[in-house]
């Protein structure tokens, strides 16, 4: 059983900083791609930031320059440190990952519970 396990999310003024963390637990043989997307009420999920491994990165527009995706693979986890936050990055934040759980297994994308990040005017 994978489970991805995410934290860090928060209530912070405009300008603030929060740091969001996503622990993938549970048999793993191997992680590809791992990232954050984001749900805002009434609007369709959205990818954030992606690390597809070593240090290809990809941002979204919106976030380029204030938010930085980074990875552990010792621990199997991602983070998204998230700097001059914005109302509109008020949403509900995703964290994803494409898991191989064995060497003759396919890989599939797992999703984390989500965390609420609000952000004050």
């Amino acid at each position: 059983q994978v489970q991805l396990v995410e934290s860090g999310g928060g209530l912070v003024q405009g300008g603030g900083s929060l740091r969001l963390s996503c622990a993938a637990t549970g048999s793993i043989f191997a992680i590809n791609r791992m990232g954050w997307y984001r749900q805002a009420p009434g609007k369709q999920r959205e990818l954030v930031a992606v690390n597809t491994g070593g240090s290809s990165t990809n941002y979204a527009d919106s976030v380029k320059g204030r938010f930085t995706i980074s990875r552990d693979n010792a621990k199997n986890t991602v983070y998204l440190q998230m700097n001059s936050l914005k109302p509109e990055d008020t949403a509900v934040y995703y964290c994803n990952a494409n898991i191989l759980r064995t060497l003759y297994d396919t890989s599939r994308d797992y999703w984390g519970q989500g965390t609420q990040v609000t952000v004050s005017s």
